[in-house]
């Protein structure tokens, strides 16, 4: 990485470092993007990499912002530590983000990435 391209980390409040550093989940249905459908896009809480744009957003009904398809290369799928689901990070510094789930057909798509709307800053268009 050049000096041009040092990654800048924003200061994370508890909440946040227990989500995004921790693996940790906010609750369902108490997140500020969950119902939120507004042109824009989604980036990372903590370093600002675009994630994902408003028009991947759909909602599942399942208590977290819920999108289809990331920005090309933002998003790093691993598998989770309880050995059943797939986390999905933040490509760029690492950050949890929630888990990605494929095969349901709530879009055409055929995929749902959960993701913790405290992970996310939008930012409108």
């Amino acid at each position: 990485m050049s000096d041009d391209e040092k990654l800048t980390l924003r200061p994370l409040t508890r909440a946040e470092e227990k989500v995004i550093l921790h693996k940790g989940t906010e609750a369902p249905f108490s997140g500020e993007y969950e119902r939120q459908f507004v042109p824009g896009t989604y980036e990372c809480k903590r370093c600002g990499a675009p994630l994902y744009r408003s028009d991947a957003k759909f909602d599942a009904h399942c208590g977290w912002p819920a999108f289809d398809q990331e920005v090309p290369g933002a998003v790093r799928r691993i598998p989770d530590a309880d050995g059943e689901r797939v986390e999905i990070q933040c490509a760029r510094c690492g950050g949890h983000l929630g888990h990605v789930f494929e095969g349901e057909r709530f879009t055409p798509r055929n995929t749902r990435h959960c993701v913790n709307s405290i992970s996310l800053r939008f930012q409108p268009k």
